[in-house]
């Protein structure tokens, strides 16, 4: 046998002997293991029992609000919105990738044709015609493709879950907004309707001034109150024009010449906020439903892939190829016989000195997975630190509403006593002025308090993992 022969049979028999002895692969490592809580510590969300994780009521939270134009901006936002888009289309890339992937673990198949004349000096003209396949196919013996492969399935994994945070992200952006949207507005309403009742304050001090009954101190006190009044209406009307701008920015559409803007609600409309009776998932279902935890555990699991693959290329790989056509020296002699060419040729790449690089690129990839561990980790602990705080805020607000609505009916009628006593000379002037103070700062706390406690809502919806339908299937390791 042939010199060359026998070294090829050595090198077949040394990489099968191996392959059969050691086969390396991934190493068995998963997410860092993280004390979850058993339950929830606020008040609120004691004794909740577990909620469905793919319950309408998370995934479309929005409705709860019962506003249906508060739904129709969302879905505006989510159709059109661009980080949505970029998102989308940073999915459509990686499901491309693990095609790419994919398709190294079969066989290519290519086909030649090619017609050459040569002519030699004092020789006539020869030519030469050839029609031919070729194939190739590289064998995962130590699976290297199937990595890469595993490695794309979890990168498009991650890309889902990547797209339903920004889905989470803008709709709670969208539902935001509107809240301080109509939050300036109800605070516009509420300055304009004390303004009316200052104004009308004044014209009676005024009257009351003609007759000699209170000095020009008396009507000073009121025009500032007046003036002090009305110098809150332009902030509080830019407030909601910025506010409109940002969900027509949120939608896609250019500031100001969105038509959406046009069926906003007017001044004076309630500030939205969600109906109670959700029931809380438990906290480990509710990591289980946040987008931003499964694209973290998807990344950690092709890491875990990317490290496989670095420690199957430090080994042999073997390739079978082959060609087979047709060559004659003209055109019509194609098919006769004789004109068949053929050949079959296996390989083996034994990697055997490269200083050290295909060792330091396994551990660049370990070093990588050490990464996607430990933001999975900060991913789990900044989400039970978001629900938690959604929780602590939403319960001190509502107590802080409670009392405004109180004191702001007693403000009320503080205020309109005041204003009649005055008119009938029974009281100073300086009581009057202290109760419509009064009676503005507590409703507008209560406008204000009120759009705190639909945004604490809002971010809790959000920190619970709402707005993303999630499929539970857990990454492949």
């Amino acid at each position: 046998m042939p010199v060359g022969q026998l070294r090829l049979w050595w090198l077949l028999g040394l990489a099968g002997s191996l392959a059969g002895c050691a086969s390396p692969g991934p190493p068995d490592d998963a997410p860092p293991a993280l004390e979850i809580p058993a339950g929830w510590s606020s008040a609120d969300a004691a004794g909740a029992g577990a909620a469905a994780v793919n319950d309408a009521s998370l995934v479309a939270w929005w409705q709860r609000f019962d506003d249906p134009q508060l739904g129709l901006l969302v879905a505006a936002a989510l159709r059109a919105n661009t980080s949505i888009l970029g998102a989308q289309a940073a999915l459509q890339q990686a499901q491309a990738l693990r095609d790419v992937a994919a398709a190294a673990l079969w066989p290519t198949l290519g086909g030649t044709a090619s017609a050459q004349r040569s002519k030699l000096e004092g020789a006539g003209a020869v030519n030469n015609f050839q029609l031919g396949v070729n194939a190739n196919w590289t064998l995962d013996v130590f699976g290297a493709l199937r990595d890469a492969v595993a490695a794309g399935d979890a990168t498009v994994g991650a890309s889902q879950a990547s797209l339903g945070d920004a889905q989470v992200q803008i709709a709670a952006e969208v539902a935001l907004d509107y809240i301080l949207l109509r939050a300036a507005q109800a605070r516009t309403a509420i300055a304009a309707d004390n303004l009316a009742s200052q104004e009308e304050t004044l014209q009676i001090t005024l009257w009351r001034q003609q007759a000699g009954l209170v000095t020009e101190l008396e009507a000073d006190q009121a025009r500032a109150a007046v003036e002090q009044t009305r110098a809150l209406l332009p902030p509080l009307q830019a407030s909601s024009v910025l506010s409109q701008h940002a969900l027509a920015v949120l939608a896609g559409r250019p500031p100001a010449a969105w038509p959406g803007l046009a069926a906003l609600p007017a001044a004076g409309a309630a500030v939205p906020q969600a109906r109670d009776g959700l029931v809380l998932a438990i906290p480990a279902q509710t990591l289980r439903q946040r987008a931003d935890v499964r694209a973290a555990e998807y990344q950690v699991a092709a890491a875990l892939s990317r490290v496989g693959q670095a420690q199957a290329q430090r080994w042999p790989s073997f390739a079978i190829g082959g060609s087979l056509g047709l060559g004659a020296a003209t055109a019509s002699a194609l098919g006769q016989r004789g004109a068949l060419l053929g050949s079959l040729l296996a390989s083996v790449t034994l990697p055997v000195f490269d200083g050290g690089a295909l060792r330091a690129q396994v551990r660049a990839q370990q070093a990588a997975l050490a990464q996607a561990q430990q933001q999975y980790r900060a991913a789990v602990l900044a989400a039970l630190q978001q629900v938690e705080d959604a929780l602590a805020a939403l319960q001190g607000d509502r107590l802080r509403l409670a009392s405004l609505r109180l004191a702001a009916d007693a403000a009320t009628r503080a205020a309109a006593l005041a204003r009649q006593r005055y008119g009938s000379g029974l009281i100073d002037f300086q009581t009057v002025l202290d109760t419509q103070r009064t009676q503005f700062a507590t409703q507008d706390g209560v406008a204000s308090a009120g759009a705190d406690v639909g945004s604490d809502q809002v971010r809790l919806f959000k920190a619970l993992g709402g707005g993303w339908p999630p499929d539970m299937t857990a990454p492949t390791r």
